[in-house]
C-alpha cells in the first residue's frame, strides 16, 4: 500500500515553556535543539535552498528542512530565536481565515482538551457521553485505517486515533464544533478570549518575512479532510489562501503543507494550477495510487513526506 521515499521535512506544531501550557505532543526549547544536533546542523537546508535543490534534483539523502504547521503563537515566541541563534530559515504553513478575526477550532478544542483535563482520556469520556452513541460498529468498519495510523504515528494511543476517526470521519464540521463548545461552556472555558493569544497575527508574519522565513498555505479554513471536498471548494480554499497570505507579506505564496496530511488527485492538480512548487504530506510513507500518478505527472514536488518531531524523539530516547 505504501512507498518510503528519502528526502523529506522535519515537522513541528505545539511547544512548551514557562509561558505556554505543555499539551499533548508538545516539545520545549530543549527538546527541539536536542532533534536538531541529532539530526545534525550540516544536514538542515534552508527553505528557499532545500526548494531549489529539489528542483534541480540535488538533495542529498540527509538533507531536510525545518516545516512548522498551524500558525501557532508558541512557535513563533518560543523556536523563532532558537531559528535565529542557529540561523535557519524555516517554513511556517499557515490556515489563512485566523487573519480574518474567524476562530480556528482546531487549536481552540486541543489547547481546551489538553489545559482543562489532568488525562487525555477523561475528555475523549466527556466528549462520547454527549455523543451518546455506540461507535463498536464505526471502528469495525475503519480497522485498517486504525492499524495503519497507528503504525504510521505509534506516538497516538489508539483512543487518540479514534477521536480524530470521529472527528474527521463520522461529525460533520458544525457537528463536531457545537459539542466542543458544549463541554467548553460546561468547564467554564472562555474559547473566544483566549484564542488571539494562540495563533499568529498579521505582525508575526511580516517579522518570519523580513527575517527571510517561508510562509506557505495550509488552506483557508483547515478543513479535517480536504480530500471529502469537492474540486471547486478545494479551489475556494487554496485561491482564498493564497491571496490572503499574499496581501499580508506581499509575497507571492509557492508553497504548502496538506491540512491533517488529506489530500487526493484533484488536490495536486489544483496546487498545481495555483502555481505551487512545493508541497508537504504529514508522514514518511506514500500511498502507491498517489505515488504512481504523481511520478507520471510531475506532482511528486506537491507530496514531500515529512517526519513528525515526536517520532524523532521517541527514537532518540
Amino acid at each position: 500500500m505504501y512507498n518510503r521515499i528519502s528526502s523529506h521535512g522535519l515537522m513541528f506544531h505545539n511547544f512548551h515553556d514557562e509561558t505556554h501550557k505543555k499539551i499533548q505532543g508538545s516539545i520545549s526549547k530543549d527538546q527541539f535543539i536536542k532533534i536538531i544536533n541529532y539530526v545534525g546542523r550540516k544536514n538542515i537546508l534552508d527553505s528557499d535552498v532545500f526548494l531549489k535543490k529539489l528542483k534541480e534534483k540535488k538533495l542529498k539523502p540527509k538533507e531536510v528542512c525545518l516545516t512548522f504547521d498551524d500558525g501557532i503563537k508558541n512557535q513563533f515566541e518560543i523556536i523563532l530565536p532558537v531559528l535565529e541563534d542557529l540561523k535557519i530559515k524555516s517554513s511556517f504553513f499557515v490556515q489563512s481565515s485566523i487573519f480574518q478575526n474567524k476562530l480556528d477550532f482546531l487549536e481552540v478544542s486541543r489547547y481546551f482538551r489538553n489545559s482543562f483535563y489532568k488525562h487525555i482520556n477523561d475528555f475523549y469520556l466527556d466528549f462520547y457521553k454527549l455523543l451518546n452513541t455506540n461507535f463498536k460498529n464505526f471502528f469495525l468498519r475503519k480497522k485498517k485505517i486504525i492499524y495503519h495510523m497507528k503504525k504510521q504515528s505509534s506516538f497516538y494511543s489508539y483512543e487518540d486515533i479514534k477521536f480524530r476517526l470521529i472527528r474527521d470521519y463520522y461529525l460533520s464540521p458544525s457537528k463536531y464544533k457545537r459539542i466542543m463548545i458544549q463541554i467548553m461552556e460546561k468547564k467554564k472555558f472562555d474559547y473566544k478570549n483566549i484564542y488571539k493569544n494562540l495563533v499568529f497575527n498579521k505582525k508575526d508574519l511580516k517579522v518570519l518575512i523580513d527575517l527571510g522565513h517561508v510562509v506557505g498555505s495550509h488552506s483557508h479554513s483547515h478543513p479535517g479532510d480536504m480530500s471529502k471536498l469537492s474540486y471547486d471548494n478545494q479551489m475556494k480554499e487554496y485561491k482564498k489562501s493564497i491571496s490572503i497570505l499574499s496581501s499580508i507579506t506581499r509575497n507571492h505564496i509557492n508553497t504548502m503543507s496538506h491540512p491533517s496530511g488529506k489530500y487526493n488527485i484533484n488536490t495536486l492538480k489544483i496546487l498545481k494550477k495555483l502555481r505551487i512548487e512545493m508541497g508537504f504530506y504529514d508522514k514518511m510513507l506514500i500511498e502507491k495510487k498517489y505515488l504512481r500518478y504523481a511520478k507520471n505527472n510531475n506532482y511528486n514536488f506537491l507530496i514531500i513526506p515529512r517526519l513528525d518531531s515526536t517520532f524523532l524523539l521517541h527514537k532518540i530516547k
